[in-house]
């Protein structure tokens, strides 16, 4: 998990795909964050992103840094703790000017059943499972 934190971190913009209907939503993301094990990111709940996954919180995400890429295909799983939200805020203080972790609508949500692939033009597939 961690190989999989530092390319999204070096890549610092990755795209989240969700399921609106049968239509495909995809947008850009930069929050990623470790916090008791998992690999977490962030949105507002306000946001139609998060009224898509907690409708289908089956999720994909991909990045690309130079030649070499990262899909991520996982499940969306809320945390309300207080604690995981002040963590990804104190991880991105440009955050708080925005959201804070008693708001109501700061939500983290940790991905569950991931298998990232990481791939390039040469080489073969690096597969991580957390």
């Amino acid at each position: 998990m961690e190989r999989v934190f530092d390319f999204l971190k070096k890549c610092q913009t990755y795209y989240l795909a969700t399921t609106e209907g049968d239509q495909p939503r995809v947008r850009p993301f930069g929050t990623v964050n470790v916090f008791d094990g998992k690999l977490y990111i962030q949105t507002g709940k306000i946001k139609n992103v998060s009224k898509q996954i907690h409708k289908n919180p089956k999720v994909e995400i991909c990045a690309c840094d130079g030649g070499n890429w990262i899909r991520i295909q996982a499940v969306a799983v809320e945390d309300e703790r207080r604690e995981a939200k002040q963590r990804m805020l104190d991880a991105y203080p440009a955050l708080k000017d925005r959201y804070s972790a008693d708001d109501g609508n700061t939500e983290v949500l940790y991905l569950k059943d991931a298998v990232a692939v990481i791939s390039g033009f040469t080489g073969e597939p690096e597969i991580i499972k957390f």
